[in-house]
């Protein structure tokens, strides 16, 4: 058991969701602290029956703390991760900053749990639109070997944190009513309306969120032979992220197969019934911990394809249960030594 944790940027979205799991899941510790900057620091915050005041996120808010989970911007990820190491603190972040790090593990825990084990006092949690692509692909992967992926996202706009979601309301009924509206959340108005870029400009006409994606995928398979060709769009919908999926594999792998091979799969769901019209939807999805697969189909295009439909909870899988799985897997080490 973890002594003393730590939840740095405790006050927001996935923060809110890490405190909510924690609770429900009994995760075993001593003490816990909350961490904000200092706009939020002196508010408090029910934990266990106990009202707790936010501190400031210093260097010295980590002294005697064991475990810090984090979920804050990159740059304050960047500068906090070293305070908390230095303080002999082990670190689950959630920010993009440590992610491609040689010496920092990427995990997810259903994939590669063991990576989390080899930690050097920082674990990072993958992009939320990789995390349920990546737990998708892991059956298939151990199975008949993944070599090439091409994927089209339908992210929310809670990706974009709460300012996303109050702008697709606003833009919405600004459209509505047919009157003009100024984004500030997104490049372009998210009301009725797709946004195919996400994140910057990055190479050869993929954006940084795409680029997320292919890096990201072969750093946690341990294989930068695997190929993937990614699409992210924005898309007017409130929570959970959607993937249209097609892997090509090297031994093929049937629908029936691969079918089982997702039921059977920790984390994953299969809810695929195309004549009876059930398969995932973000509004079905919302609040789950699971990935749900569905429209599991061969690809038509090639001999070793498969293409299927995934839609993951983005706050919970995606970003907060990840990382506090990730804890888990440490909490379950500490208690076998």
């Amino acid at each position: 058991m973890f002594e003393t944790i730590a939840i740095v940027g405790a006050t927001g979205a996935v923060g809110g969701i890490i405190r909510k799991l924690l609770e429900e899941r009994r995760f075993p510790h001593g003490r816990i602290k909350f961490l904000a900057s200092a706009r939020s620091a002196g508010s408090t915050i029910s934990f266990g029956g106990q009202e707790h005041t936010v501190e400031e996120l210093t260097p010295d808010a980590f002294r005697g703390v064991d475990l810090a989970i984090g979920s804050t911007p990159d740059p304050i990820a960047k500068e906090f991760v070293p305070w908390a190491r230095e303080a002999g603190c082990v670190v689950v972040d959630e920010s993009g900053f440590w992610r491609m790090d040689p010496e920092v593990p990427l995990v997810v825990p259903e994939v590669n749990p063991d990576a989390a084990l080899a930690h050097k006092g920082v674990i990072a949690s993958p992009n939320c639109s990789t995390t349920q692509m990546v737990l998708a692909m892991k059956p298939l992967h151990d199975t008949g070997r993944v070599r090439r992926v091409v994927v089209s996202t339908y992210q929310a706009t809670s990706g974009a944190g709460v300012a996303g979601q109050k702008e697709l309301i606003d833009s919405s009924k600004a459209s509505l009513e047919g009157a003009d509206y100024k984004p500030s959340a997104f490049a372009h108005s998210i009301g009725f309306n797709l946004i195919p870029q996400i994140g910057s400009e990055k190479q050869a006409g993929y954006t940084s969120e795409e680029m997320k994606m292919v890096y990201e995928t072969q750093k946690i398979f341990g294989d930068a032979s695997i190929r993937v060709c990614p699409t992210c769009v924005r898309v007017p919908v409130s929570n959970c992220h959607s993937e249209s999926i097609l892997v090509e594999t090297e031994r093929k792998i049937t629908v029936e197969e691969a079918r089982e091979l997702f039921a059977a799969t920790p984390g994953l769901r299969v809810v695929d019934d195309l004549p009876s019209g059930k398969y995932p939807m973000p509004k079905d999805c919302d609040g789950s911990d699971d990935t749900f697969i569905g429209r599991i189909r061969e690809d038509l295009s090639c001999d070793n394809g498969l293409a299927f439909w995934c839609v993951s909870d983005n706050l919970r899988k995606g970003a907060a249960t990840n990382a506090v799985q990730i804890a888990e897997l440490l909490a379950e080490r500490a208690a076998a030594v």
